[in-house]
């Protein structure tokens, strides 16, 4: 089940409102077991098998939770090592082990083609966060949960369960036990949610079929079609994640949880070093906090610091996928936050005409690696960059991409203002200004028409979900 669905918008989610904010049953175990049941529900419904799955990892790390309070460090430490490699095997299993299979059969030409496993919606979002929680118990940063349907809730919190944030468990335990629902805080919520649901049916997925189109028929390129299909997919992968997060941040709001941003407008960025600081930060702030500070972070010798960096470019590579690219991907941002610490250029920000020239570089290494991020293979993302340089372009321009601006010169034009933070400035002079009815009647309209999106289209990807 996805967000921006209509069995999710008409159905399921009122039902779980009205259920939750009942005149009748108000207590707190009630509420958190009416979330519980809902998105086990909301999980089974596109994963019947693997919801199994999931409750089994919720149960043994609960228990595994346990068993790290002990005084026994050499105990303790064996405990949190079995417990995180239940689950990178676990991770390992359903989500590498096919792609290494095809790997064998290609070096030793042996017959392994016939490992092939379903990935489990979501397992890298709620894995790493099973695996936090086990990470804080050992550092002594919270205490195990006495109650395994909060630590359910806490896991499979239906907004964030399949594509993040990345919750902390110390981020939320708090407000499992004790929260307010405050009638403005819902209003906030539902306001983000509006939002959430326009980036992702009125601008992602009208840009992915720009960018599907592109990516799929390269070999009938000009250099500026390609050109604009990257920076379609640039711009669609971002209103497709950060849309994702703002709903699952508004849904949070309006049960009363408060999640951290998951996005603060990337694509402003002057240095590769920002982006990564504005990108995901969930996930950003997970490989830095439990990866990159315990081996050391950079209070180490340079040749220790390069190589805590590669490992957490590395497995931020493998994390988003089985696939070459990926990899290639990750090490691509390695070797790109060394350059800029060699070089300076991470603690520089610039204004006027340089601030503009350290966004532009900032973006084209960005969108160049989003082409690797989005293609099949290694072959497939160098030819697509050649061809965006004239290698085997089918000339410089031609009608389809005269025609691709024309039909989405209003979309595309949107998509690009929109990176930047300039809508929420108006919104913010609209509410010094006490105009904010302007915002409640642009808010209807354009949830009106994301709702006549979600019923009229069936083009509704989620890209976050292959993750």
């Amino acid at each position: 089940m996805v967000f921006s669905s209509t069995i999710f918008l008409f159905l399921f989610f009122p039902a779980v409102l009205l259920i939750y904010y009942n005149p009748w049953f108000r207590a707190r175990r009630f509420r958190n077991g009416v979330l519980l049941a809902a998105s086990l529900l909301f999980y089974a419904w596109g994963e019947p098998v693997f919801v199994f799955v999931l409750v089994l990892s919720i149960i043994i790390t609960w228990g595994l939770g346990f068993a790290l309070i002990t005084p026994n460090k050499t105990h303790k430490k064996v405990i949190l090592y079995l417990g995180i490699s239940f689950h990178v095997i676990l991770l390992f299993c359903f989500k590498y082990l096919s792609f290494l299979s095809g790997q064998i059969t290609l070096l030793f030409h042996q017959d392994t083609t016939g490992i092939q496993i379903a990935l489990p919606i979501g397992i890298s979002f709620f894995t790493f966060q099973l695996m936090s929680y086990l990470f804080d118990i050992y550092y002594g940063r919270v205490s195990p949960q006495e109650n395994l349907l909060d630590l359910g809730l806490y896991i499979s919190f239906f907004p964030q369960l399949i594509a993040g944030p990345i919750v902390r468990y110390n981020q939320i335990v708090q407000e499992l036990a004790i929260r307010e629902e405050k009638i403005d805080e819902a209003a906030e919520g539902m306001r983000r949610f509006v939002y959430g649901l326009a980036k992702k049916v009125l601008i992602a997925n009208y840009l992915a079929q720009i960018a599907d189109n592109t990516f799929d028929y390269m070999s009938q390129m000009s250099v500026m079609t390609a050109w604009l299909g990257s920076i379609c997919y640039t711009l669609q992968i971002y209103y497709d994640f950060s849309g994702y997060s703002d709903m699952a941040i508004g849904i949070g709001r309006m049960f009363g949880f408060h999640f951290s941003e998951n996005f603060n407008y990337p694509y402003i960025s002057q240095s590769v070093t920002e982006f990564w600081r504005r990108w995901h930060i969930s996930l950003s702030t997970w490989f830095r906090d439990y990866v990159y500070i315990p081996l050391g972070g950079n209070r180490v010798s340079k040749p220790r610091w390069i190589r805590n960096l590669f490992i957490v470019w590395l497995l931020t590579g493998i994390w988003h996928g089985a696939n070459w690219t990926f990899l290639c991907w990750g090490l691509i941002y390695f070797f790109m936050l060394l350059f800029e610490k060699k070089a300076g250029l991470s603690k520089q920000h610039k204004t006027g005409w340089k601030r503009i020239v350290s966004i532009l570089y900032t973006m084209l290494v960005v969108n160049f690696a989003w082409v690797f991020f989005r293609s099949g293979s290694i072959r497939e993302a160098l030819s697509f960059i050649g061809v965006m340089f004239g290698a085997g372009a089918k000339g410089f321009a031609d009608p389809s991409f005269i025609d691709t601006i024309r039909a989405g010169a209003m979309i595309l034009s949107v998509s690009i203002v929109g990176a930047a933070p300039v809508f929420p400035a108006i919104a913010a002079r609209l509410k010094r200004g006490g105009h904010m009815w302007i915002e409640s009647i642009w808010m209807t309209v354009i949830f009106l028409l994301s709702v006549l999106q979600v019923v009229s289209s069936t083009y509704n990807p989620f890209i976050y979900f292959n993750f």
